[in-house]
């Protein structure tokens, strides 16, 4: 082995993923190891591209959209076409999630709200009790 392959434990090692993972990538054509028999050696190619696919994922991109972009690097136009669809993507997901947060906001506050409530009732019901009592 090369100093330019990692086995499948040594990517699971680097990028803290398993097995499974690596081969369900490689079976949706977005990492394409050497194989030798059963053995995967993954190139620095292969390690670039599960950078990409680990931050599209924690973005929130699916993984069509991610094999689309990688599929963009070898357009011949250094990149350009790549790099304007990724923006583009980008801008859309950032647009998402600020929806998303902006929601998970307004839930939070009208949680609150109903906690302060329930903090109310509570003490309400346990003076209610003392003073029956």
């Amino acid at each position: 082995m090369t100093t330019d392959t990692m086995t499948i434990r040594q990517m699971c090692d680097a990028y803290d993923v398993t097995p499974r993972t690596l081969r369900f990538y490689e079976a949706k054509e977005l990492l394409f190891p050497i194989r030798h028999g059963q053995k995967r050696l993954f190139t620095r190619r292969d390690s670039a591209r599960l950078k990409l696919i680990l931050r599209g994922k924690r973005f929130g991109f699916s993984l069509e959209e991610i094999r689309q972009l990688l599929d963009l690097y070898h357009m011949g136009d250094q990149q350009q076409t790549q790099i304007a669809r990724t923006y583009e993507i980008a801008r859309s997901r950032l647009s998402e999630m600020e929806i998303q947060r902006d929601e998970l906001t307004q839930s939070i506050d009208e949680l609150r709200n109903q906690l302060k409530w329930g903090e109310k009732m509570i003490a309400s019901m346990k003076i209610t009790r003392n003073a029956a009592e």
